[in-house]
């Protein structure tokens, strides 16, 4: 049988794997667990190369050959994957990121119930945090949706590429992918203090232009989730300080103090019981003492702040496995099935709603790329649909309407 995208992905599905890494003349590897897998025949290049044209089509193929990269988003085989195109010194690559196939939820991730409290200010800044792979846009994805289920809100979406598409319950939800809805996060950012959010959530803040935007929403009047790598919390805060010249540095330390909500750092712990890895975590909650430290730029004192601030919502890695020591329910995905999102679906507001037919109404996402339905995956009779992002916009859809 020929190796197809479909049939990789379906089988790093089967092993359970979190990425999947294809080279020419290398066998295929799998992530499973945080650990690299090798196994079977080399992958040829000629077929990782027509697997990259059939990504990317000829409309992007332009943009690669410039570039020698490019990121996207994809569902393949039933399952929403984060996918990089490379070039490297035997051809073209592919490094293959499988996202959760179930609704992200605080509970579904096994995270505490009390990171739900982080997304009740209407104002300000969490920061999510952690080392690549730890699971920093599932946790993410889950404080989004703890919005979309409680809140009337709107919320705008910034993303490179999007990861986890959202069914709109209560929430008005926007999702906008870098380069392919908005040039960049820049543009994107402002673009939003436009279109009256409630709610912005960063993907990544990767420059000091973007970070400079994202304080500066927060400072607004608008509630802001976003992510950067770093190991701690205090790491986390020092490494959006460091990224400004050393003449600034104060003013924007003065305007995170201002405006932090909480900082959130995770990395993911096996357990070998459950036979599924689980988040620990670090939260550092903006307490009085912690927004002076922030101002006065004592960074290294706020660790003093965190060993003693639980009973302000705090926990240390220590406290956290503690917790999770003493944890007796936990959500354990099925490998290889799909768990539907068993919320009601009336709950999706009418305004959020396109007649694609007289039968099946569809909650839409960006204007800019406007979803079409997907048959549910499970392949049952009036189950949830998914909104997937399409290449062709809305003239796509309207092409499809007639």
């Amino acid at each position: 049988m020929s190796l197809t995208l479909e049939s990789l992905i379906t089988a790093a599905r089967q092993q359970g794997a979190s990425d999947l890494h294809l080279e020419p003349g290398l066998p295929a590897a799998w992530r499973v667990r945080g650990t690299l897998r090798i196994a079977g025949e080399p992958v040829p290049g000629k077929l990782l190369l027509d697997l990259a044209h059939g990504i990317l089509g000829a409309e992007h193929w332009p943009e690669f050959a410039q570039r020698r990269s490019f990121d996207l988003s994809r569902t393949v085989a039933g399952v929403r994957c984060r996918i990089n195109l490379l070039h490297t010194s035997r051809g073209v690559g592919l490094a293959i990121r499988l996202l959760s196939t179930f609704q992200t939820t605080i509970e579904r991730l096994n995270l505490h119930p009390e990171l739900k409290k982080l997304v009740a200010p209407t104002s300000g800044l969490i920061l999510i945090s952690g080392a690549t792979g730890s699971g920093k846009s599932s946790t993410l994805a889950a404080l989004i949706q703890e919005l979309n289920l409680t809140e009337a809100r709107h919320i705008v979406t910034v993303e490179s590429p999007i990861e986890y598409t959202f069914r709109p319950r209560r929430a008005y939800i926007r999702q906008r992918e870098v380069g392919r809805d908005t040039p960049s996060f820049e543009q994107a950012l402002l673009d939003a203090m436009r279109e009256d959010p409630d709610v912005l959530m960063v993907g990544e803040m990767r420059d000091p232009e973007t970070m400079r935007l994202t304080l500066n929403a927060a400072e607004t009047g608008h509630l802001v989730l976003a992510t950067v790598h770093s190991s701690t919390c205090i790491e986390a805060l020092q490494r959006l300080a460091m990224a400004f010249p050393s003449e600034t540095q104060a003013g924007v330390c003065a305007q995170l103090a201002d405006c932090l909500v909480a900082v959130v750092c995770q990395r993911l712990r096996y357990r070998p019981d459950l036979n599924i890895r689980v988040p620990e975590c670090e939260v550092l909650r903006s307490t009085v003492p912690v927004k002076a430290l922030i101002r006065s730029r004592e960074f290294f004192r706020i660790n003093q702040a965190l060993e003693t601030g639980a009973e302000h919502g705090m926990w240390t890695f220590d406290r956290y496995a503690a917790w999770l020591a003493k944890k007796t329910q936990w959500h354990v995905p099925e490998t290889g099935e799909e768990e539907p999102d068993s919320e009601p679906t009336e709950a999706v507001p009418a305004a959020a709603a396109l007649a694609a037919d007289s039968a099946v109404r569809t909650p839409t996402s960006a204007p800019a790329a406007a979803p079409v339905a997907s048959p549910p995956t499970s392949g049952r009779a009036g189950g949830p649909i998914e909104i997937e992002p399409v290449e062709g916009g809305l003239e796509e859809l309207l092409r499809k309407l007639k």
